[in-house]
């Protein structure tokens, strides 16, 4: 399916060739929300539909998935123009689905969802569709100092410092390389299938199934990565021990002033690894980007990631919202 036709809008299915448009609406904005680029949404639509379409000067990215249509992102564009692409872009929805309940806008950031609010002021013709919203928090952000992560000063990051200085004992022949696609997209493959294996091998079988399900999603987006690697704008990394490779993560530059970590992946067995490519990829962010601040995107709602994440002290939570009707 190329295209999809819905009051009188015409909407273009969502490949390499709408990240030009894409990232000209971006430079409209300043969020510091990982969702909020190109590559952070192509990579992991590779198992769904996206479409975009421009509506009253913005672009709008929604996804078909089992007949249903949604929106994975607000409006994106200039301020005075979102508000009102959010009217419409529900009614494109309402049009297309069964039920309006099923129509939603995700990963809407506090200052596009309170712009909507104080937007619809009372006594307007558009207050009246007000009452028929409902805005639930999700997920949140979590949004560091990058040199919190490279100097790991004070008592709270002993443990880290411990971890990585670990590591750099028991594998003193480890090296960093930059990630390069002819090179490295194989391995990073074989050491994902790896990760994997490792994670379900003392797993009871009911709960190795459901992990099964939600990795087969990250899978993809992993390939996807490795295949479209050199045309989104990212950097990684990769970290060897004897010459095999136990790491690799990617990232990309968002906002003027913050980076984000797409993903990262190392090898179980490598005691401290995570923790040191991690500190090593913050330093190579800052080099490029100047970045003063590192988004590792939200915890997905694992209680263990989430413990994670907030082991490293993040310095801003920033939460995401969904608008469904009511």
């Amino acid at each position: 399916m190329s295209s999809l036709v819905i009051n009188n809008y015409t909407l273009k299915h969502f490949n390499l060739n709408a990240k030009p448009i894409m990232d000209e609406y971006l430079h409209m904005i300043e969020i510091d929300l990982s969702d909020y680029t190109f590559a952070g949404n192509y990579i992991w639509l590779s198992n769904s539909t996206g479409f975009y379409a421009i509506v009253n000067e913005t672009f709008c990215l929604f996804i078909l998935s089992s007949g249903v249509l949604t929106m994975l992102l607000p409006p994106l564009g200039k301020q005075e123009k979102i508000y009102d692409a959010i009217i419409e872009c529900f009614d494109i929805m309402n049009t297309h689905n069964e039920n309006k309940h099923f129509s939603k806008i995700e990963y809407v950031h506090e200052d596009i969802l309170e712009g909507f609010v104080d937007y619809l002021e009372e006594g307007t013709e558009i207050f009246e569709k007000l009452k028929d919203f409902v805005i639930e928090k999700k997920l949140v952000d979590y949004i560091y100092r990058t040199d919190d992560l490279i100097d790991l000063k004070g008592n709270p990051y002993k443990v880290k410092r411990n971890e990585i200085n670990r590591f750099r004992n028991i594998y003193p022949n480890h090296k960093i390389e930059i990630f390069e696609k002819e090179k490295h997209a194989k391995e990073v493959i074989a050491l994902f299938n790896k990760w994997v294996q490792d994670r379900t091998i003392h797993m009871p079988k009911e709960d190795a199934e459901v992990f099964l399900d939600g990795i087969y999603f990250e899978r993809f987006a992993i390939k996807r990565l490795m295949n479209d690697y050199d045309k989104l704008d990212v950097i990684g990394i990769v970290i060897y021990i004897d010459d095999v490779l136990k790491g690799f993560t990617v990232g990309e530059k968002i906002s003027d002033d913050t980076a984000s970590v797409i993903i990262e992946k190392t090898d179980f067995e490598i005691l401290g690894c995570a923790q040191f490519i991690f500190r090593e990829f913050t330093k190579l962010l800052k080099e490029m980007y100047n970045s003063e601040y590192i988004n590792v995107g939200d915890d997905m709602g694992f209680e263990n990631l989430k413990k994670v994440k907030m082991s490293y002290r993040p310095d801003k939570l920033i939460p995401k919202y969904t608008i469904y009707q009511k």
